[in-house]
């Protein structure tokens, strides 16, 4: 109608005044408060999703959002990541066996079932191997998990699955950490814990050892949950063509990011950095 009468012609004929007109056509072509909240809350769940390394998903999100004195609805930032098409990490489909525990060597019984609750760090250690898929083969890590901190006090790489990977990351921990005689250390049964290689180092520390029962990953279940950790942040997001590139990610990440900077739910969401300064 506008293309065969003029606004001031349609106004007269309408009898409202052409200012308010003019004002309504603004407002329906300017965001309205909403929409400018949403907007300024998602450039801010951008920047909280970049510093995660694109890991967080609405959940750590809101606690992150909470921290700076923020406090919005799950599904009101799930939406605002949905529409900026941002996503948090995502499962993988394989897995490869890295326990052999068909062997004679001696098994400790799982001491760590009866344990108490440690009550502050390097009271009680977690250790396993995981696998890491790239162009070249397979890259093994062993790694050792503080179970009061949730930090990884040790950790080692190599393509080869065997006694001497487990002892590099062994070796690690003993040299950063003050660890007490009876330090209770916990592992599956597998070939290379079990060994007497293995066995010595652990007496020759003064470390308690501990292993699951056989087949069953429930009982070393944090170290499996770091596991689920890694692979979901960083290995399920990569493709790396050597060795040598995923190694490099590996560091990065377990002493940069896990170590220092991630939130994790079973300290409160804090960083180890945060739950350290807060428990000292």
């Amino acid at each position: 109608m506008k293309d065969s009468y003029s606004i001031l012609a349609l106004c007269a004929n309408l009898r409202v005044s052409p200012s308010g007109v003019y004002d309504w056509q603004k407002r329906q072509n300017s965001p309205g408060p909403r929409a400018r909240e949403d907007e300024t809350l998602a450039q801010e769940i951008r920047q909280i999703h970049q510093r995660s390394r694109q890991t967080y998903g609405s959940p750590r999100i809101v606690d992150a959002l909470r921290k700076n004195g923020k406090r919005h609805g799950r599904n009101r930032i799930g939406r605002l990541m949905n529409e900026k098409g941002l996503c948090g990490r995502q499962k993988g489909r394989y897995r490869v066996q890295t326990t052999d525990s068909n062997h004679d060597e001696p098994i400790a019984p799982n001491r760590l079932a009866t344990a108490p609750k440690p009550t502050g760090p390097n009271q009680i250690w977690v250790a396993d191997i995981t696998y890491i898929p790239t162009k070249e083969g397979w890259l093994y890590l062993a790694a050792i998990l503080d179970l009061y901190s949730r930090k990884i006090v040790g950790w080692a790489m190599s393509e080869r699955i065997d006694t001497t990977l487990v002892l590099k990351a062994l070796a690690m921990a003993l040299l950063h950490r003050n660890a007490p005689a009876g330090l209770l250390f916990h592992s599956d049964r597998g070939v290379q814990y079990a060994s007497a290689d293995y066995r010595a180092a652990l007496t020759n520390a003064g470390l308690t050892a501990s292993m699951s029962r056989k087949g069953n990953y429930y009982d070393n279940a944090f170290i499996e949950s770091f596991w689920s950790t890694l692979k979901m942040d960083l290995i399920y997001r990569h493709v790396f063509s050597t060795r040598a590139e995923a190694k490099t990610e590996i560091f990065d990440y377990i002493e940069v990011f896990y170590n220092r900077q991630r939130s994790h739910t079973a300290l409160g969401c804090l960083s180890l950095v945060d739950f350290k300064l807060r428990n000292n």
